[in-house]
């Protein structure tokens, strides 16, 4: 049985920064793409990054290129993004995913794995 559990998510001031985790388990972590997305307030599903299942390459949506970075430790099944340079826009549930490359839906960032995702993680942007 999939699990993904996040982790790391709070209040934090614009411009801070914080560190989500998302603890897997139940299928094989490093053998798929793994991905981040959120759903803010009173609005739909948004891509926000994916990293292949070797860390070998990462990708991200456009809003946050350059603020967060996904990352992948595959010996202890963990994935995670560090965010920094927070905005306000950046308020949301954030849920970790496996990508299984079938099923996907599409949002304003672009396409995102509608497969298994964790119950998400509140990050909230104050100013």
């Amino acid at each position: 049985q999939v699990q993904l559990v996040e982790s790391g998510g709070g209040v934090v001031q614009t411009g801070g920064s914080l560190r989500l985790s998302c603890a897997a388990s139940g299928f094989t972590f490093s053998s798929y793409d793994m991905a981040w997305v959120r759903q803010p307030p009173g609005k739909g599903p948004e891509w926000v990054a994916t990293i292949d299942a070797d860390a070998g390459g990462t990708h991200y949506a456009e809003i946050v290129k350059g603020r967060f970075t996904i990352s992948r430790d595959n010996a202890k099944n963990t994935l995670y993004l560090q965010m920094s340079g927070l905005q306000s826009e950046d308020t949301a549930l954030y849920y970790c995913a496996r990508d299984d490359h079938s099923e996907r839906g599409w949002g304003p960032t672009g396409w995102y794995p509608k497969g298994s995702w964790g119950q998400g993680t509140q990050v909230t942007v104050s100013s």
